[in-house]
């Protein structure tokens, strides 16, 4: 166990044992900004009466891209249930018709440099002169800081030293869950985190294990996702894990599994298949599952008598865990028992710590991304 909202169960494997404990606690005691953001002790470049002045607005639409949006959707879908606001995203390029032409939004137009092509194309396509706005970028000369001052919008600043996939629980991630009438504070959860043994024993338990597969040749990191409002939070673990530490020849790829519909495509691959695979399982007790109707099952389907949806899909887990425990495939599993801000915040800091301890022992830069920058400036070369 982690914390008393989430179940925890490491691979169960034959480790070395790693000096872990002080790389952790040198990261933790580091002056990072990254690492600061997961605190309590963070300070917000907004303040709440700037949130209080859009308590009254209903519809919401996030321009970015990666970093950028991947934490406020994983906020949007995990905790949807709890939130009265619409949130669009807008998070990629491709033609799509304007189906909302005739209603006005507050954009929140996200971009760390300012200059993400990107995000500039779509601020330019889909603003209307009607919407409000609101810009998060580093407070310096780039486009979308002069697009703000031109449309004379509101500007938020953002952190300078902390990168977008980093972000979520900054102003970033943060002042969208505020919009949405989250309560941010419940999200940074590291300060009670660090004095939490299970939390730390288990973070360095895992971070070891992992090492372990890497060195075993074992570089597919597969999530197997029970919970459709968790799509997003594995995109956002995908690029966490993959922009983090894919460098130097070396690094894991993440891939994310939706269940139960992939047991009817890729699973007699991840069963049989090649076996340099190591899984995530996932998996949220949801307490309002629909029911099944009892009333037309035949004979032959009396075990689906009186369960809901949460029961059939937790079954499925287990037995595909006892099929892969038989099979000694490795995976580790995540349990979680309630869904709110500090359940997923606890996430978010668990995942971020585990990617940086990783990075540290692999003598990698956690923190930056080289090889997409040549991509960018690729991309200009042949626009001009």
């Amino acid at each position: 166990m982690l914390t008393k909202n989430i179940n925890f169960k490491n691979f169960q494997h034959k480790k070395k044992k790693l000096n872990l404990r002080d790389k952790f606690l040198s990261i933790i005691n580091d002056e990072n900004q990254v690492i600061n953001s997961l605190t309590n002790y963070y300070t917000n470049s907004y303040s709440k009466k700037f949130v209080k002045k859009y308590k009254k607005t209903t519809n919401f639409r996030v321009i970015g891209m990666g970093g950028s949006t991947l934490g406020t959707q994983t906020i949007y879908n995990f905790l949807k249930d709890k939130i009265r606001k619409k949130f669009i995203f807008i998070d990629n390029l491709q033609a799509q018709k304007n189906k909302n032409k005739n209603k006005n939004f507050t954009n929140l137009i996200i971009s760390k440099s300012g200059n993400t092509i990107e995000t500039i194309a779509n601020a330019h396509i889909f603003i209307k002169k009607k919407d409000k706005n609101i810009f998060l970028t580093e407070n310096k000369n780039n486009q979308l800081y002069n697009l703000a001052k031109k449309l004379k919008s509101e500007i938020i600043h953002h952190n300078n030293y902390i990168g977008g996939r980093y972000s979520v629980l900054s102003e970033v991630g943060m002042l969208p869950a505020e919009l949405m009438g989250l309560n941010a504070s419940k999200f940074r959860q590291l300060n009670s985190l660090i004095k939490n043994k299970n939390f730390v024993n288990a973070l360095l338990s895992n971070v070891e294990s992992t090492i372990a597969l890497i060195k075993k040749k074992k570089f597919n990191s597969i999530i197997i996702n029970y919970d459709q409002k968790s799509e997003n939070l594995f995109k956002w673990y995908q690029q966490l894990i993959a922009e983090s530490l894919g460098k130097k020849n070396t690094g894991l790829l993440p891939i994310v599994s939706n269940m139960p519909k992939d047991n009817h495509s890729v699973m007699q691959l991840y069963l049989d298949g090649f076996k340099n695979n190591f899984f995530t399982f996932f998996y949220v007790n949801e307490l309002n599952s629909q029911k099944i109707n009892n009333r037309y099952l035949s004979h032959s389907q009396k075990f689906l008598k009186n369960k809901n949806l949460s029961n059939i899909i937790y079954a499925q887990k287990k037995a595909t865990e006892n099929v892969f425990r038989k099979k000694n495939i490795p995976f580790r599993s995540f349990e979680i028992n309630k869904r709110d801000e500090s359940t997923l915040g606890e996430l978010f800091c668990f995942f971020i710590l585990e990617t940086i301890l990783l990075g540290k022992y692999l003598n990698l830069n956690p923190y930056d991304q080289p090889a997409v920058e040549l991509i960018k400036k690729e991309t200009k070369k042949i626009l001009i």
